[in-house]
């Protein structure tokens, strides 16, 4: 074996780089043997440790295989772009600021690359941490080896958000109930390995009576959707499966329609109620009900549910206008006599005079503040009753007005229908959002 003893190797003049060794060679480091390191190593990943660039980051950027970064997010979340993995590499994070808590720090894996197992973004949120990854292979890419557990390199995010008149948990799941107008303020827009998305309950404003045996009015249009997998809400049979909102993080304002107001004595035909609306989720409030004759409205309204008609001869209004599917509501009765009953989301309007208004659909909202008719079963809460007809008794379930125990208004906050030949004004809608939050 060959030796060489020196004290010092130098590059020759101008070149600056000195190469040891070809590629494929092996260097072994005798047991015993301290290497001293005294400016800066990079490349070094397979040792499990990194060099560390004390340039602080302050902005998106792509990391170097062997190098471990300071990473200041006081102005905001800073993405960092891992390299292409190969195995042994290293890359090292320290929140330079403790503002990861605040805006957090998003690892960003290359391609088809995971961290963690997983194939999404992974969140650096806690405050001061500092951790160390090595991708090992494609199975579970890079892995978190010093300075803390996998866990803090969490990669399941969740939604984050306020707002509402109410907001309850139950369970891994957050609630919030708008009783009036609003705004939903997402502040963390999560992610799909946690959550992303959110359920809605939508019901716009019922419509109101007409007078002097005037049809009832039709209830607030209802829409829904199904709630996610894992999720203890109950939908109703107008539940839409897999239609639950994506967000980010921004406000969405909320409208929560009010219902028809109350038409004084006389022929006049009811009002419509008004809309309420979650980002792209409009319910079309409830249709007016029928006047009598010689008002020449005797027709009900179209609407979420159409009001009922007034005297025979005159139909009831359209109800799911405009149209959407599942169906928002259904159409208000055509009177085989004085007048007829309003719609309601789960049941067209009846012909008859001494009639209920058409029914509303339950949901289980549970825990969310219990508004509106109970239900005949469980926690479910009914809503988008229509309104009785003029001449109508008992109650609409859905929280549709009624005609003998006056003023036969609709139910606050449920998109009830008003019934008619009485002054009460439709129900007030509602919005109700669900999302899972940890």
């Amino acid at each position: 074996m060959s030796e060489i003893k020196v004290n010092k190797i130098s590059p020759r003049t101008a070149c600056g780089t000195t190469t040891l060794g070809d590629s494929g060679d092996t260097f072994t480091i005798p047991a015993g043997v301290s290497i001293t390191n005294n400016g800066t190593a990079s490349g070094f990943g397979a040792t499990g440790s990194a060099s560390w660039n004390t340039t602080v980051k302050t902005g998106d950027f792509t990391a170097v295989a062997g190098e471990g970064y300071f990473v200041n997010t006081t102005s905001g979340e800073i993405d960092v772009a891992l390299p292409a993995g190969t195995a042994g590499a290293v890359v090292a994070v320290k929140d330079y600021a403790k503002t990861f808590d605040t805006n957090n720090c998003i690892l960003v894996p290359n391609g088809s690359d995971k961290i963690g197992g997983s194939a999404v973004n992974a969140t650096l949120s806690t405050e001061g941490l500092s951790v160390t990854l090595v991708f090992i292979d494609s199975t579970q890419g890079w892995l978190v080896t010093d300075d803390g557990l996998q866990s803090e390199a969490n990669t399941a995010a969740f939604v984050t958000a306020t707002g509402g008149n109410t907001v309850t948990t139950c369970g891994n799941w957050k609630i919030h109930t708008f009783t009036g107008p609003g705004t939903f303020c997402v502040s963390n827009a999560g992610n799909a390995c946690g959550s992303n998305t959110v359920d809605y309950l939508v019901v716009a404003g019922g419509g109101s009576g007409g007078q002097f045996y005037g049809g009832g009015g039709g209830a607030g249009g209802f829409r829904e959707s199904s709630p996610a997998p894992g999720s203890d809400w109950t939908d109703s049979p107008l539940g839409n499966p897999g239609n639950a909102r994506p967000v980010t993080a921004q406000g969405y304002p909320i409208t929560v329609g009010g219902g028809g107001a109350g038409q004084p004595t006389g022929n006049t035909p009811g009002n419509d109620g008004s809309v309420s609306t979650f980002s792209d989720i409009t319910s079309a409030g409830g249709g007016g009900g029928g006047g009598a004759p010689p008002s020449g409205n005797s027709n009900g309204r179209a609407g979420g549910s159409g009001g009922g008609g007034a005297f025979s001869g005159a139909s009831g209004g359209a109800g799911n206008t405009p149209p959407v599917s599942p169906p928002q509501g259904e159409r208000g009765g055509n009177p085989d006599g004085q007048s007829s009953s309003g719609g309601g989301a789960g049941a067209t309007g009846s012909a008859s005079n001494s009639s209920v208004g058409g029914t509303g659909v339950g949901t289980g909202i549970n825990p969310a503040p219990g508004v509106g008719t109970p239900g005949p079963s469980g926690p479910l809460r009914y809503f988008a009753g229509g309104g009785a007809a003029a001449g109508g008794g008992g109650v609409s379930v859905g929280g549709g007005g009624q005609r003998d125990s006056g003023p036969g208004a609709g139910t606050a906050n449920t998109g009830g229908g008003s019934a008619g030949n009485l002054q009460g004004a439709g129900g007030s809608g509602i919005v109700i959002l669900r999302y899972k939050f940890q």
